[in-house]
């Protein structure tokens, strides 16, 4: 068994109003104009009523929500602002209340680049419990998303993924992928399991999902019944929008903002009529269509802005935001890896972000190269050193070693040269130098990394029991979707 060590989150010294509020403001009031004029499309019947009940106006034949500008204030006044991320090991607890920022792994890839064989190929299981056990060795991952999917349990997918992962890290795990009520009910018995008490489950909760909508300005049915279900548990839930400008968004960066965040409210509205309070949290990861292939680009010259308006247009609504400040379009670890991930994490961290996600993956969010979750941590590690407070204390300014070194001298031979280089931190990656001056690739040098965590590191086990307890919970849930698939239904 391996400890897992302590989360090592941003702490920016200063937060920095980026947008300003009156083009906040702006883009939030485009929003409610959205919601209130042009609607969602809403085809869950059970989510339709809850609107109607609400003081939203449904318009049942054609399953569009429209939310007068009153009732979308007021729902979204019993949001919390702050709450916890509960993680196996109490330590490891993700306080969401603008302290810091912490990040997670990204999901959920469907490839992965073999540890071993360095092949490309479908993502199982045996990858979600790898790609955790690498996560819960580095500092910079805050929590986990199933990087791949389990794509060898092809029904129950999400459940297995969160199965693998509660099992090979200690930390707080995040699922992207759960759709429905029924998998929902699963994984929340799965929640239980793992927490103390239904107290214990409220107050920290060890689980917690994220659905993304659809664009343009539609819902996803399942998506919002199992919202719906891990709201009523106390279980955290965002929502995403992933609009596209140019093809799912309109041809404006500010226009695709609004509509975004009109679908991402629309969705947290319905969290708190059902249930006011519940913990919910809004994340804008919005792309833009490039004019000549039509391809979605997850991070480009145009479209960085929006990640920083995800986070101050969350903050203007009072909730948290999960900010996109990973993802790439990098077909391989590089530089353009480190490119796109550099200014979105430093500006979202700048603009007060709580959560994050993006580490880990590439080729748009589809591919996971064990390295690159390493390269990911390493610029984290840079991004949190640059944005922490300057030490100007009497002993960082060591004046009475400069006076005593004094003009011409040389620091080489003073004690105080040996103690603060070895108190400053140094890459592993980029900085390493061997002692015949030679220097390695960094890639070469975060997939060693990696293979050594992958080969060493077992983080403190699942106790048998609740190991059973969660077994049974599979079973049963594979049998069902065994079930329905025999009578050919998707409920």
């Amino acid at each position: 068994m391996s400890a897992t060590p302590p989360l090592a989150p941003i702490r920016p010294a200063a937060h920095v109003d980026l947008l300003g509020a009156p083009r906040v403001a702006a883009l939030r009031e485009a929003s409610i104009s959205l919601l209130e004029d042009v609607g969602v499309h809403c085809p869950s019947a059970v989510a339709l009523g809850i609107y109607e009940e609400n003081g939203a106006r449904v318009d049942r034949s054609a399953q569009v929500v429209r939310i007068p500008a009153d009732v979308v204030m007021a729902a979204m006044a019993r949001a919390p602002r702050a709450w916890t991320l509960g993680a196996r090991s109490p330590a490891h607890d993700v306080p969401v209340d603008g302290s810091a920022l912490y990040v997670a792994t990204d999901g959920c890839g469907i490839e992965t680049v073999d540890p071993a064989t360095r092949e490309r190929r479908a993502s199982v299981k045996a990858d979600v419990a790898a790609a955790a056990r690498l996560a819960d060795a580095l500092p910079a991952v805050g929590f986990y998303w199933p990087l791949v999917s389990a794509q060898d349990h092809p029904a129950t997918a999400p459940l297995h993924e969160i199965d693998a992962a509660v099992r090979n890290t200690v930390k707080h795990v995040q699922t992207e992928t759960l759709m429905g009520a029924a998998p929902a009910r699963y994984a929340v018995e799965i929640a239980r399991v793992l927490a103390a008490d239904d107290a214990d489950l409220r107050a920290r909760p060890p689980l917690s999902s994220l659905v993304c909508c659809i664009a343009p300005l539609a819902q996803d049915a399942d998506g919002l019944e199992s919202a719906l279900v891990f709201a009523e548990a106390g279980l955290p839930v965002g929502f995403m929008s992933m609009a596209c400008a140019g093809s799912t968004g309109p041809a404006s960066i500010a226009g695709t903002i609004a509509q975004g965040d009109a679908e991402i409210v629309a969705a947290l509205v319905l969290l708190q009529m059902a249930f006011p309070g519940a913990p919910v949290f809004h994340s804008l990861m919005t792309g833009v269509m490039h004019p000549r292939t039509g391809a979605h680009l997850c991070t480009s010259r145009p479209g960085e802005v929006a990640y920083v308006a995800g986070v101050e247009l969350a903050h203007a609504w009072g909730v948290p935001t999960l900010a996109g400040v990973f993802g790439t379009d990098a077909l391989e670890p590089g530089w353009q890896q480190a490119e796109a991930a550099g200014v979105a994490l430093t500006l979202c961290a700048l603009a007060g972000a709580e959560t994050g996600s993006g580490m880990g993956l590439l080729d748009a969010c589809t591919a996971w190269y064990p390295e690159a979750l390493v390269l990911d941590a390493d610029l984290h590690e840079r991004v949190r050193a640059d944005l922490a407070a300057f030490d100007t204390s009497p002993e960082a300014l060591a004046l009475d070693v400069i006076r005593e070194v004094g003009p011409r001298g040389h620091y080489l031979d003073v004690p105080h040269t040996r103690d603060g280089l070895r108190a400053m931190s140094f890459s592993r990656l980029t900085e390493q130098v061997a002692a015949d001056g030679s220097r390695r690739d960094p890639v070469e040098v975060a997939r060693a990394e990696a293979e050594r965590i992958l080969a060493t590191h077992r983080p403190e086990p699942l106790d048998e029991a609740r190991g059973r307890e969660i077994e049974h919970i599979l079973r049963a849930a594979d049998g069902d979707a065994a079930t329905r698939s025999g009578r050919g239904s998707s409920a």
